[in-house]
């Protein structure tokens, strides 16, 4: 079964969040997105926000974001099965879980896609659900049952659009063969088949992994027989996942901020409660701080009140990881990907203490002033000068460089306006930019070439006798025959 959608060219796309209009007022975020350059914004919606009561449809949330849309952007919502009524676990946020009565989740459903027909492209059943217990309280088939009546309700409200599978993440990506979560994931390719269109993988490994781990969905999927197309659901960068030596001090944190075997439940007021209360998560991450100091600097990067000059160095990691991200992802015939994520949940509310804060707190590239998304990280501009130069583009394929197996090399299909390479050099994540950059001859016919890095530092570059020499260096480089003036 072929999906609804042609996928046709490549768009680049950003997640709001984890939520919109749970933790406050909604809000305009679908046009600082599409200030970015993205063509495609991914928002969650929450049973509880919709049908907080048996019959009750509230729409104020979902009608917020309708009402944000010019039609030109594709939309992805991502469902989540989370209730205080309708569910095995009683949460208005997270875990989702499954629904008490499938039929009545299945008629949930039809309703909110009808709300949204022809405005949303994408619909997605929970998110990472192998990540149980956070991310879905259920047992793979009870996952399948659900994604089966989300199925159905949007052939039944909106048969132009596609359903999503689940996002696979970095616990089925980075686990052994047989592993719970790579089971998971198989009783849902196997059981499920007939029930999506598009498979979606989150992408935190190291960029260098991002064409293994989209082979691997494939090959799960071809194992039984199918294929549909892949898209990455979210991406970023640095993660943890990139420094093993932090492994065992990360350990340790998680060890004893866990070590009470806390409620999975993770409501709005449980939440609420939690952030005035000395939890053991709480008391574990204020100790990491307390040491933050004698830290190696690969962990102090991700931590609130880091020195400026860490700071600064993650901003620039970040920003080279936008774009190889991308890059080896397109590069392996996806065409959609979303970067995670917009903004934080909560305007002008800071709360270090947290798990997941340290894990993920600085990848927004917006922030609030004054309640407002104002303030441009360097990733953003970094995204924006990204979607810039792929603007119109159909393809992108990646070269050899001269027998320079050190260099990754790209070129992006841009019938419109030109060809576009795309160069950067191995290097250590952290340390590497303190490589000089080294030279590349390139075949050049063009009269002129123009380059921008992904930081932003522009420079022209001077053919001779059908060559150009390009500095190479661990930030990514464009290089074209046209000056860059697209920002």
């Amino acid at each position: 079964m072929s999906h609804p959608l042609g996928l046709h060219g490549i768009r680049l796309g950003i997640a709001r969040g984890i939520s919109f209009g749970l933790f406050g007022a909604t809000h305009d975020f679908v046009t600082p997105s599409r200030a970015l350059g993205a063509g495609l914004v991914r928002v969650y919606v929450y049973w509880s926000q919709v049908e907080p009561e048996p019959g009750r449809f509230d729409w104020k949330v979902v009608d917020a974001i309708l009402q944000q849309l010019t039609g030109d952007e594709e939309v992805w919502v991502t469902v989540c099965s989370s209730s205080q009524w309708a569910t095995e676990v009683h949460s208005d946020f997270l875990p989702p879980s499954p629904a008490l009565d499938t039929a009545r989740y299945e008629r949930f459903a039809a309703a909110l896609v009808a709300r949204c027909r022809g405005k949303v492209q994408y619909w997605q059943c929970n998110n990472e659900p192998s990540n149980q217990d956070l991310l879905w309280a259920g047992t793979a088939a009870q996952y399948v049952t659900q994604l089966k009546a989300l199925h159905r309700a949007v052939r039944a409200a909106d048969p132009s659009a596609a359903v999503v599978l689940g996002g696979c993440g970095y616990d089925m990506l980075s686990s052994a063969p047989g592993s719970p979560q790579r089971q998971f994931f198989e009783h849902l390719v196997e059981h499920g088949r007939d029930a999506f269109d598009v498979f979606a993988v989150n992408l935190y490994a190291a960029p260098e992994a991002i064409p293994e781990n989209v082979q691997a969905v494939r090959s799960l999927m071809q194992a039984h027989g199918y294929e549909r197309p892949v898209v990455v659901g979210e991406y970023n960068g640095p993660t943890f996942f990139e420094f093993p030596e932090l492994e065992s001090i990360l350990q340790q944190a998680m060890t004893a901020a866990f070590a009470d075997g806390q409620t999975s439940e993770r409501s709005t007021q449980t939440l609420g409660a939690e952030a005035d209360t000395e939890t053991p998560e709480r008391r574990a991450m204020k100790a990491l701080y307390a040491r933050m100091a004698e830290l190696p600097p690969q962990l102090q990067m991700f931590m609130v009140g880091c020195p400026p000059e860490l700071e600064e160095r993650r901003h620039r990691i970040n920003c080279r990881e936008i774009v190889a991200r991308n890059l080896f992802a397109l590069s392996v015939g996806v065409r959609r990907t979303v970067c995670w994520d917009l903004a934080p949940e909560v305007p002008n509310y800071e709360d270090p203490y947290t798990f997941m804060e340290l894990m993920n707190g600085k990848l927004p590239l917006l922030g609030y002033v004054e309640g407002r998304l104002e303030r441009r990280h360097p990733s953003a501009l970094t995204f924006q000068l990204l979607a810039a130069q792929l603007r119109d583009a159909v393809a992108v394929r990646r070269m050899s460089a001269n027998g320079r197996p050190e260099i990754f090399a790209f070129a992006v299909e841009r019938p419109a306006r030109g060809e576009l390479f795309v160069f950067w050099s191995q290097g250590d994540v952290f340390a590497g930019e303190a490589s000089p950059a080294r030279p590349l001859a390139w075949p050049w016919t063009h009269r002129d070439a123009y380059a921008v890095d992904a930081l932003g530092l522009a420079r022209v570059l001077e053919p001779r006798h059908g060559s150009l020499q390009i500095p190479v260096s661990i930030t990514p480089l464009f290089v074209s025959a046209r000056a860059y003036t697209d920002i």
